[in-house]
C-alpha cells in the first residue's frame, strides 16, 4: 500500500470517477471525482514546470475551495511538503511561522500576493510563485484558470516512511505556534483510522468545518460538501446556510467544533427542525458539555450518531467516545468536578498517565505510570502520532520521551484513566494552578465545571494571579454570563463562593471576576485564552491578593 494519500483519490476516480466527490456551498459548483483527481494532475504540470519539486517545500494560502483540495492533492503527487498556516493567528504569529519554515515556492490568492508583497522579509527564500485567483495579471496568470485546460496523469511520488507530506501549526492557544510535521505515513495513518473506525467511505457525505478534513473524505471515496462560512471563525457560522447546504446535499456526517454545534443546535431547536440526512457528527477542538450533545439529539434522527474524538494537531485522533455513553455514563459525574472523559483509546494508540512535571523526561520509566484514578500527564504513543516540530529543537525535547525503538508524545494535557481504561481530559497542563498557600493544585476542567452549573454563568476559567507578597499563585475564577443576563454582581459572587464552598476541589477559593467577552482560539473559538484572562485578572486584583 502506498503511504501517499493521493494513489487514494486516484483509486477512487478508477471505481466511481463520475460520482461527484465535492461541491462548493458558496458557489454551487461540483466535481466528479474523476474531474478532481484530472485537476489535481493538471495543478501537479503547471507547478512543477514553474520550478516545485519533490522535497521542496510549498506555502499554500488559498480559501477552502475546490482549488484548495486540489492543489494539496497536486502537491502530495509532486512530494512537495504542503505548509498550512491558519491566517487568523494574526500578523505577527503568522509572519513568524512563514520565516520559520522557509518555504522554497509560495501558491496564494490575490490578497494573499498583496500580503506577501507587503511584508515580503519572511518569503526571502521563495524562489517561484503561483496565483490562485484572477489579479489582472499583477501577480501572475491565474493557475486556477489554466488548470482547467486537459493535462497528461501525472507521476504519483512514492514517499518512504519518514518523507514529509505537510508541516501544520498548532493554533498557540498555550505559547507561540509551532509547525507539526507530518510524514506521509501520518496521513495514510489517520485516513486509515477515519475510514475503519469510524465506517467513512463511498456513498457518504460529508461537510466538514475544518477544510482538511474535506481532503480525507474525497480520498475515501465521500463526497465532501465545503460550506459557506469562515473556518477560522465557527462560532460566527452562517446557521440558514450551513443547515440548508446539509439538507440540499443530503449530508450524512460532519465533523466541527463544539461551537459551531451549539449554534447549529441553537437555531434548529427555535425553528423545530431536524436534520434528517445526518447520521453521524464528530465534535472536537475543545471539552464537549451533555448540555450541547443532549440539544443535538434532538436536532438529529434518533439513530444518528455523535462522536466525540480527542487528540491535537500533533496526534488526531486518538481516543473517542460516543454521545450516548456520555450522557448515560459520564456527564453527571462532569457536572461534580469529575473531568470530561474523552473515551477509550482507539486502535493501535496506547494511552498513559505519567507523573505532572514541566521539566524533559528524556526515557519513559514504565514504573511511574499512574494507577487508574490519578490525575498526571497524559501520554500518547501510536501511528498517528507525529515524530517532531518544525526547527524548534526545545520543544522537540519537551514533547517526546524516548522507549526503546519508540517514543510517546506528551499531549501538554492532564487527566486520568477509569478502571474501564476511559481516558478523562482535567484540562491543560499549563493551566493547572499550584498554590503553595494552600498546599493544593487546581486543574481547570474540574473547577470549573462546578461553576458552569450556575443558571447565569456561560462558562468559567481558573487562573493562577500572583500574590502581592510573592509568595506564590492564589487560585481566581473568572466567569462570563450568559448573553442579557442581569443579576445584582455581590448577589452573583456570593453564589459562586458558596459553590466553591460545598466542593473539596474548590473551597479555598474565594476570588471570583466577570469578564464580558472570553478570549478564545481562532480554530474551534472555544479554547480560553486563560494566559490572557490571567493577565487582565491580576490587574483587576491588583492590590487585593
Amino acid at each position: 500500500m502506498s503511504l501517499n494519500i493521493a494513489h487514494t483519490l486516484a483509486k477512487s476516480a478508477e471505481r466511481i470517477g463520475e460520482r461527484i466527490g465535492l461541491v462548493e456551498a458558496s458557489t454551487g459548483k461540483s466535481l466528479s471525482f474523476n474531474e478532481l483527481n484530472q485537476r489535481s494532475d493538471s495543478f501537479a504540470h503547471i507547478l512543477s514546470n514553474g520550478g516545485v519539486r519533490s522535497g521542496e517545500r510549498v506555502m499554500l494560502m488559498v480559501k477552502p475551495s475546490a482549488d484548495f483540495i486540489c492543489l494539496t492533492f497536486a502537491l502530495f503527487k509532486i512530494g512537495a511538503p504542503v505548509i498550512l498556516i491558519d491566517p487568523g493567528m494574526g500578523y505577527r504569529n503568522l509572519l513568524q511561522c512563514i520565516e520559520g519554515v522557509r518555504p522554497h515556492g509560495f501558491i496564494g490568492i490575490p490578497r494573499a500576493h498583496l500580503f506577501k508583497a507587503l511584508f515580503n522579509k519572511p518569503f526571502k527564500t521563495v524562489k517561484c510563485t503561483f496565483c490562485c485567483g484572477n489579479s489582472l495579471g499583477l501577480f501572475g496568470p491565474n493557475i486556477s484558470a489554466q488548470a482547467c485546460r486537459e493535462y497528461p496523469v501525472y507521476p504519483i511520488f512514492e514517499p518512504h516512511i519518514d518523507d514529509l507530506a505537510a508541516i501544520i501549526f498548532t493554533t498557540g492557544s498555550t505559547g507561540p505556534p509551532k509547525g507539526v510535521r507530518y510524514e506521509h505515513s501520518i496521513f495514510q495513518a489517520q485516513l486509515t483510522l477515519i475510514r475503519d473506525f469510524y465506517g467513512i467511505g463511498e456513498g457518504d457525505v460529508d461537510q466538514p468545518a475544518f477544510p482538511l478534513f474535506a481532503l480525507f473524505s474525497t480520498a475515501l471515496g465521500a463526497k465532501a460538501v465545503i460550506p459557506d462560512m469562515n473556518p477560522t471563525r465557527p462560532a460566527k457560522v452562517n446557521p440558514e446556510l450551513f443547515t440548508a447546504s446539509i439538507q440540499k446535499n443530503k449530508v450524512s456526517y460532519s465533523f466541527a467544533s463544539p461551537a459551531l454545534w451549539h449554534v447549529i443546535s441553537g437555531y434548529c431547536e427555535a425553528r423545530d427542525k431536524r436534520l434528517t440526512s445526518l447520521k453521524k457528527i464528530l465534535m472536537a477542538g475543545a471539552p464537549v458539555s451533555g448540555a450541547l450533545i443532549e440539544k443535538m439529539q434532538l436536532v438529529l434522527p434518533e439513530n444518528a450518531e455523535i462522536h466525540t474524538p480527542y487528540g491535537a494537531t500533533e496526534s488526531l485522533p486518538i481516543v473517542s467516545i460516543e454521545g450516548a455513553e456520555i450522557i448515560r455514563d459520564t456527564w453527571p459525574l462532569t457536572r461534580i468536578g469529575k473531568g470530561t472523559c474523552v473515551g477509550r483509546p482507539l486502535p493501535g494508540i496506547e494511552i498513559a498517565v505519567l507523573p505532572i512535571s514541566d521539566r524533559e523526561i528524556p526515557v519513559f520509566d514504565r514504573n511511574s505510570i499512574l494507577s487508574p484514578g490519578q490525575i498526571g500527564e497524559i501520554v500518547v504513543r501510536g501511528d498517528v502520532v507525529t515524530r517532531a516540530y518544525e526547527n524548534n529543537t526545545k520543544e522537540n525535547k519537551l514533547a517526546k520521551i524516548s522507549d526503546e525503538n519508540t517514543f510517546w508524545h506528551r499531549m501538554g494535557d492532564v487527566g486520568y484513566l477509569d478502571f474501564e481504561g476511559r481516558l478523562w481530559f482535567c484540562g491543560r497542563r499549563a493551566h493547572r494552578v499550584v498554590c503553595e498557600k494552600y498546599n493544593k493544585t487546581y486543574f481547570s476542567i474540574p473547577c470549573e465545571a462546578l461553576f458552569n452549573e450556575h443558571s447565569l454563568v456561560f462558562r468559567s476559567a481558573l487562573v493562577g494571579v500572583p500574590l502581592s507578597s510573592g509568595t506564590g499563585l492564589i487560585p481566581v475564577i473568572v466567569v462570563e454570563l450568559e448573553k442579557d443576563s442581569r443579576i445584582d454582581t455581590r448577589i452573583l459572587k456570593n453564589d459562586l463562593k458558596a459553590i466553591a464552598k460545598a466542593n473539596i476541589q474548590t473551597t479555598e477559593i474565594e476570588n471570583f471576576l466577570i469578564h464580558p467577552d472570553f478570549p478564545v482560539d481562532i480554530r474551534h473559538n472555544a479554547k480560553i485564552f486563560r494566559e490572557k484572562l490571567c493577565v487582565w485578572a491580576t490587574t483587576e486584583l491588583k492590590g487585593h491578593v
